[in-house]
């Protein structure tokens, strides 16, 4: 253990030392304990009180006892002390380049499932096993993409792949399995997953599947054909003998806001009938994703710079635009001035304005057709990325409701500042604690927090996280419950989560309330295939 680190840290700015040690001769026998606590173990019970001891980093003992016989002790001081919160869906495949993660750590966070959205480390061992050399302050997994699969296999064009080439694809899935990834993850929005049929995916499916793993999805389309896209993902996991998890589980069109009880529905049948399926979302009225996405797939195919050459077209440029427009009217919405631009690197000014406002900055005029060209440019550009304020409150709060429904925040490790991004990667899991918890009432503080810790657990088959039992690596967070809460905002963001008087990682203290202590006690965790 390394709390010597750290230990003054504690003493001097949080809420928690009662003792620096154990009394002279008296024997050592725990690294740390934490007393005067309200225990939510994360199955969904009431909280109990009682003391957590820890040793070598795991949950040594659980129970009522007093802060004897151990090196160090946090006082909680009536606060709650709860699993570790598992975001199942992160974007963080550059998370080596900042480790501390401080965005997720803030809120809570322990535990990362990357590779979400079809998008991954090709070589999952390797990348799991950079953490020899740099060391993180939070555990890391991950799914292996199958749009990067697809990629390197088929490149970014609209084929169908030969027999061969699906081999090949198989391959590199199995290969992933084998070096500790936990599932599948496809992202049938993007190129080139886009361009995937069903049977495609199902083979990919079943070869992750011999391997234990689990498919994640962020499925074929999230607004009016959200019921098929749903029945096309269980469908994929029934054909494969696996489990399913469906991605930022949402209603993206105005068309169809309010009809959650059928999406829902759709899950409820399948569980019924024996399938395995859960969701996530996180807890915003608003989505995040790239500006490409809501381009028609065949104009972007082959990459950017086919994209830009068929758009130099004129006649191709209308083609495009008219189906933008189809879209905003199918969805009842009557412009863009819902998308937002989170991150536009060719011109920084517009971060954090709509279409509708950029289009009126850049060209006078925000007529629809004004927008949607200044759309097609900043595609033409390099892209951006963007917050879609599509979908409806009452439909968030309906889907957090349901019993397999995990909270994750969709998001990447966040650079202090930078941008303008979707709030949810510092809030989210804070927004639940304060917001529908405390305030609205929407879920009771331990079913929130199940679906924090032991349902992502469970569901990715972490079997020794997710929950505070004794002989389980000691993964746990310290919140106040009456000021635990979000501060980020859409407009503005950068700011960290509050309420939280420490975090810590395999029995290592890595936020103590006021800043990060610098230590980094993260962990691979790998899937059920590694050789």
């Amino acid at each position: 253990m390394r709390y010597t680190r750290y230990f003054w840290l504690i003493v001097m700015i949080s809420l928690v030392v009662g003792s620096a040690g154990p009394a002279f001769g008296q024997q050592v026998t725990y690294d740390l304990i934490i007393g005067n606590a309200r225990i939510v173990d994360g199955t969904g019970n009431p909280w109990f009180r009682g003391s957590i001891a820890i040793k070598d980093g795991r949950i040594a003992k659980i129970g009522r006892f007093d802060k004897a016989g151990s090196k160090f002790y946090i006082d909680a001081k009536n606060q709650i002390v709860a699993p570790g919160f598992i975001d199942v869906h992160a974007h963080t495949e550059d998370i080596y380049s900042n480790p501390k993660a401080e965005n997720f750590i803030r809120m809570g966070v322990t535990s990362l499932v990357t590779g979400n959205c079809g998008g991954s480390s090709l070589d999952i061992g390797n990348f799991l096993g950079q953490i020899d050399k740099t060391p993180l302050a939070v555990n890391i997994s991950s799914l292996i993409g199958h749009n990067t699969v697809r990629t390197k296999v088929l490149g970014l064009e609209n084929k169908t792949p030969t027999a061969d080439e699906q081999t090949q694809m198989n391959a590199l899935v199995e290969k992933a399995m084998r070096d500790g990834a936990v599932g599948l993850a496809t992202g049938l929005i993007y190129l080139p997953g886009t361009f995937a049929k069903t049977d495609e995916v199902v083979e990919l499916a079943k070869a992750a599947s011999k391997h234990g793993g689990i498919y994640a999805s962020h499925i074929r389309d999230e607004g009016n054909d959200v019921e098929k896209a749903i029945s096309e993902a269980i469908n994929i996991g029934e054909q494969a003998n696996m489990p399913v998890e469906i991605s930022h589980f949402k209603i993206a069109s105005r068309a169809l806001w309010g009809q959650t009880a059928k999406t829902i529905g759709l899950v409820e049948a399948a569980r019924k009938r024996g399938l395995t399926v859960t969701v996530d979302q996180y807890a915003y009225p608003a989505s995040s994703t790239s500006l490409d996405s809501r381009l028609p797939s065949w104009a972007i195919a082959g990459g950017r710079e086919e994209g830009k050459k068929r758009m130099a077209d004129p006649a191709t440029r209308k083609k495009v635009a008219d189906e933008v427009k189809e879209d905003l009217k199918k969805k009842k919405f009557k412009d863009l001035s819902y998308a937002y631009v989170a991150s536009y690197r060719t011109n920084p000014e517009f971060n954090g304005k709509n279409i509708k406002e950029i289009a009126k900055i850049a060209k006078g005029k925000d007529s629809l057709d004004a927008q949607i060209e200044q759309f097609i440019e900043i595609y033409e550009k390099g892209g951006a990325q963007m917050v879609y304020q599509a979908m409806d409150e009452p439909d968030v709060q309906s889907i957090m409701r349901q019993p397999f429904t995990m909270i994750a925040s969709d998001s990447g490790v966040r650079p202090f500042g930078t941008g303008v991004p979707h709030p949810r990667g510092y809030g989210n899991n804070a927004r639940v604690l304060g917001r529908y918890v405390r305030e609205l009432k929407i879920i009771t503080l331990e079913d929130a927090i199940r679906k924090m810790t032991s349902l992502p657990a469970q569901t990715f088959g972490f079997k020794d996280r997710g929950l505070i039992r004794e002989g389980f690596a000691a993964d746990l967070v310290i919140f106040d419950e009456n000021t635990v809460g979000d501060k980020a905002t859409f407009v503005q963001p950068h700011q960290y989560a509050e309420g939280f008087s420490a975090v810590i990682v395999n029995g290592e203290v890595v936020f103590n309330g006021k800043q990060m202590t610098g230590t980094m006690p993260g962990r691979a965790i790998f899937g059920p295939g590694k050789n």
